[in-house]
């Protein structure tokens, strides 16, 4: 029983192995193409059309009236008297002048009166200083100086010595101290700056003199 069951069942995978060998050889149909996991597409860039040739610009034709005719002329016409400007008789008087007056480009060149150099500005007088044997000049206009307030505040006393030039009209043209007090120098300085003197006269000239001012800061 056994035996018949094995050789029913080797049969059996002998129809069927063979079914799936030989079936194919008699088949027709044409087998479908396999599936592709990318597709390729091919694109043809299309050609620009080439670009006309270059025309050259035609060259721009003038017509002068010193151009030569194209055509001959029926007659000879005489030319036309050129106009001639009337002669001024003052402008020949320059070719006629005396040769003793220079000239130059055909303009008559006359004498020239030269102006004289102007006369050198006076030197200016250095300052006297004031003691050798000049007395200081006598002030005709004070000003008092004005206590700053930062001073004030600070409690800040003190003697400020100034140099003063004063010019020959008595007025004070240059300032500079000569003993500070840092909170006090400004308001010494303009002050004296406005004073005016009376003029200084030395062999009865007015001269600058150079005197020392001191100007007191006090707080009472």
């Amino acid at each position: 029983m056994r035996t018949r069951t094995l050789v029913l069942s080797i049969v059996i995978h002998l129809c069927v192995l063979a079914g799936v060998i030989v079936a194919p050889l008699f088949a027709t149909d044409e087998l479908p193409e396999p599936p592709r996991a990318t597709d390729f597409v091919r694109v043809v860039a299309a050609l620009p059309p080439e670009p006309a040739p270059p025309t050259a610009p035609r060259p721009a034709t003038t017509t002068t009236s010193a151009a030569a005719p194209l055509q001959a002329p029926d007659a000879v016409r005489p030319e036309s008297p050129v106009p001639q400007s009337p002669v001024d008789p003052e402008a020949l008087s320059v070719f006629n002048a005396d040769p003793g007056v220079g000239t130059f480009a055909g303009v008559v060149a006359g004498p020239v009166d030269v102006a004289p150099p102007p006369a050198p500005a006076p030197a200016a007088k250095a300052p006297v200083r004031v003691g050798s044997g000049v007395r200081p000049p006598q002030k005709i206009r004070d000003v008092s100086p004005r206590y700053p307030a930062i001073a004030q505040a600070s409690r800040v006393e003190g003697l400020v010595i100034l140099e003063a030039v004063i010019g020959e009209d008595g007025a004070v043209r240059d300032v500079r101290v000569l003993r500070s007090v840092p909170l006090l120098d400004e308001a010494a300085k303009e002050a004296v700056r406005q004073w005016q003197f009376s003029p200084t006269l030395l062999n009865g000239e007015p001269v600058p003199v150079v005197m020392t001012v001191t100007v007191s800061f006090t707080l009472h």
